[in-house]
């Protein structure tokens, strides 16, 4: 069945939509995604400003019409911070769905952090034991351990490239004092939940998901995502804490003439970087593995199991393990198009 999942973020908003089938791996059918940072569109107050409103509307039209136009036979709408925190994020999120019928559902940073973990557990499978997953995204930074299908551990920090970017880095570059309160702000940031891992086992792999993660892999010489998903590419702290320092010198032109840097993830990039370098860093990683999955593929493999499920297409009981469950009641169902 052909699946969709919509993806209200803090960078980009993104409709994807994936054939599955059971026992297979899921094939990704197309995708439809702009550029609209909503962190972007925040006021002093922290309420979406009424242009960001009006885009974010837009877009959602436009994705429920491409839906449907791909015939999807099920639709899954979430949101993550920056809609989340807004001031005005619940007056959104029911206006979006009196326009248009979805109803967004409001992901907690642990269940954005759960959810991705998932989907990763999914891609490196049961082969590896301990698993520990690092996601920056435009508003959060989330970290998980565990060795089952959702993590033993998941916390979710304020330190997204895009917020950071916002609220410490005005200037173009920033001058190298803006970056020293930036880092003392993460410094105070990590102590407490980053302390709570220091109980837990070793893993046995470390990944990275998210834009952040993979632009600086790039950057370090790892293989274009032109080259396909199946390839390994790794990042070392070593070349995360070169390019947190590099990067400050350079100006947003500069930063967007390097390998797999768009203009638009230029002047964040910076942030990105830091706090991956700080993060790691303190949670003492040398190394992460790149992972192509992240949380919408978590979201909807997470679905596709409940489906399975509820409509019998499997006979065993569900085998998720957890408390974590995303997905709750509100999920909203696109009629195919006639």
């Amino acid at each position: 069945m052909r699946l969709g999942v919509l993806d209200i973020g803090s960078n980009t908003v993104h409709l994807l939509l994936v054939d599955a089938f059971p026992g297979a791996r899921p094939t990704a059918f197309a995708s439809y995604k702009q550029q609209l940072s909503l962190v972007r569109y925040l006021d002093p107050r922290g309420a979406v400003t009424d242009e960001g409103r009006q885009a974010l509307l837009s877009f959602v039209d436009e994705a429920v019409d491409f839906a449907r136009r791909h015939r999807a036979e099920d639709l899954l709408a979430f949101c993550t911070s920056a809609l989340r925190e807004a001031l005005n994020g619940p007056d959104i999120i029911r206006e979006v769905e009196r326009l248009s019928g979805v109803k967004l559902q409001e992901l907690t940073g642990e269940e954005e952090s759960a959810m991705t973990f998932f989907a990763a557990r999914r891609w490196f499978g049961w082969g590896v034991r301990d698993l520990m997953v690092l996601d920056i995204g435009g508003g959060s930074f989330e970290v998980a351990i565990g060795r089952n299908e959702f993590p033993d551990l998941a916390v979710s920090m304020p330190l997204g490239a895009a917020r950071l970017t916002k609220d410490f880095l005005t200037g173009d570059p920033p001058k190298k004092a803006l970056v020293g309160r930036l880092r003392d702000y993460i410094a105070g940031v990590i102590e407490e939940p980053l302390n709570r891992f220091a109980n837990e086992v070793e893993p046995d792999l470390v990944v990275a998901t998210s834009k952040t993660f993979r632009t600086l892999a790039r950057m370090s010489g790892a293989a274009s995502e032109a080259d396909g998903p199946f390839l390994v590419r790794t990042l070392s702290l070593k070349d995360v804490r070169k390019w947190a320092q590099k990067l400050v010198s350079l100006s947003f032109d500069e930063r967007a003439e390097l390998d797999g840097v768009s203009p638009i993830r230029a002047p964040q990039l910076l942030a990105g970087a830091v706090a991956a370098e700080m993060v790691m860093e303190k949670l003492g990683v040398k190394e992460v593995r790149i992972c192509p999955w992240a949380l919408r593929e978590g979201l909807l493999m997470h679905r596709f199991d409940r489906l399975l499920r509820d409509y019998d297409v499997i006979d065993d009981e569900y085998a998720g393990v957890g408390d974590v469950d995303a997905l709750k009641e509100n999920l909203h169902l696109v009629p195919p198009a006639r």
